[in-house]
């Protein structure tokens, strides 16, 4: 049972992701496919006997980089929203399980994959050696709630710190790092295959660990 409600979950990010990248782009179709992935299950009530219509779905259009990463961004900033919002103790206790997995996610693909690209593409010595630094510490904070039960005001201060530390370090990934791309050489939407598809591995992986 756990399992089948964390691989609901699984798909019901996947889903949000692509439908906030659609957003952060202004892309309609991309928007639309998202919305439509959180109701697959509707999609395939109505397949009927058509074969054609039960064949595997096509490879998902190539989304920008940078419009995957605002979109990962959106949906942790929602999540501490949330958090903020409830007072029921196994709720947090969800909310920051999310969190630190979608987090810790986000970060993994950032420095395999995001972070060199843009260093080599711009020739950066200052702006991705601190974005590393500044996972590190993140790291940290994370690890100080992962699996913790809330346990009152302590625990909420160290969400919100972890929040601030969280919305300092994207404003300065999207205020700094991303408009310098845009004068690069860099393939976007290949970089956003490459991390779309890195990421579904970890999101399958993490699953599979539930």
């Amino acid at each position: 049972m756990i399992k089948e409600q964390v691989k609901g979950r699984v798909e019901e990010t996947k889903g949000k992701v692509k439908e906030v990248a659609g957003k952060v782009v202004g892309n309609k179709a991309m928007e639309q496919e998202g919305a439509s992935q959180k109701n697959a299950g509707k999609t395939q009530a109505v397949a009927g006997d058509d074969k054609k219509s039960v064949k595997s779905p096509s490879t998902p259009k190539a989304q920008h980089a940078t419009a995957l990463l605002r979109a990962d961004h959106k949906i942790v900033s929602d999540l501490f929203d949330e958090y903020e919002k409830t007072n029921v103790k196994s709720k947090k206790k969800s909310l920051v399980s999310q969190i630190c997995a979608d987090l810790t996610i986000h970060a993994q693909i950032e420095e395999e994959i995001f972070y060199p690209a843009v260093k080599a593409a711009l020739k950066d010595k200052e702006l991705v050696p601190e974005a590393i630094v500044e996972h590190a510490t993140l790291k940290d904070l994370i690890a100080e709630v992962e699996g913790v039960e809330p346990d009152g005001e302590t625990f909420d201060a160290k969400i919100k710190v972890l929040s601030e530390y969280v919305k300092h370090h994207v404003k300065e990934e999207q205020n700094e790092m991303f408009p310098r791309l845009k004068d690069s050489n860099l393939d976007m939407m290949e970089l956003g295959a490459q991390i779309a598809s890195r990421k579904e591995e970890l999101v399958a992986e993490r699953a599979r660990r539930a």
